[in-house]
């Protein structure tokens, strides 16, 4: 009889590629940065994020940009290691790292909104497509000081920046995070359309 899901000793390294993606992605550097340094839960304040965003919030720019790097980093060292035995796996371990960044275990399942580690992937899986990425997040934020907006139309951007690249396993993936991150800012995008959304640097209440 045919295994709808293929033979388990054929796919498991698959499940498990993903599985390790998550759980390295699911380490909330954000939540654990802020308490080492004393300034309490990040997610009491601000959008409630784990992410380097809302660490700005505080106050403290050396812990958002250490939040920042981590974040990416996880994402990056993810689809990497998955790398290391064939694209699949890497596009499988750097889906899993997103998925474990904005859906972690250890915080319920309440996670952050996944650009930094969505960026991280990018740069792993194809490095000219997250450099345009990044520098596109730059100029939509340089401009309009919107860190969301900024992240939304660079996520939509990266799907469109890898097919151009002409790298199809990789456009699918980036659209795949995309709608995802455009998900996870629901909240800001009504915020957006009100004209309530925060501009960068702004300190928000809880």
């Amino acid at each position: 009889m045919p295994t709808p899901l293929g033979d388990l000793t054929y796919i498991w390294p698959y499940w498990a590629a993903g599985a390790l993606g998550y759980l390295l992605g699911s380490i909330p550097f954000g939540l654990i940065l802020t308490r080492l340094a004393g300034l309490g839960d990040v997610r009491s304040i601000g959008s409630g994020s784990i992410g380097a965003t809302n660490v700005l919030r505080t106050g403290n720019k050396g812990l958002a940009a250490l939040t920042l790097l981590l974040d990416g980093g996880k994402g990056a060292a993810a689809y990497f290691l998955g790398a290391m035995y064939g694209p699949d796996m890497a596009v499988l371990a750097g889906a899993g790292a997103f998925i474990g960044h904005l859906f972690p275990i250890w915080l319920r399942f309440h996670g952050g909104k996944g650009v930094a580690t969505f960026i991280g992937v990018l740069l792993a899986a194809n490095w000219p497509a997250g450099v345009l990425c990044c520098l596109t997040w730059l100029a939509v934020a340089a401009v309009l000081r919107y860190s969301s907006l900024a992240s939304l139309i660079a996520a939509l951007a990266g799907p469109c920046y890898a097919y151009w690249l002409g790298n199809w396993q990789i456009m699918e993936l980036t659209a795949f995070m995309t709608v995802l991150i455009f998900v996870r800012h629901h909240q800001n995008i009504r915020r957006l359309f009100n004209g309530t959304e925060p501009k960068i640097g702004a300190k928000k209440a809880a």
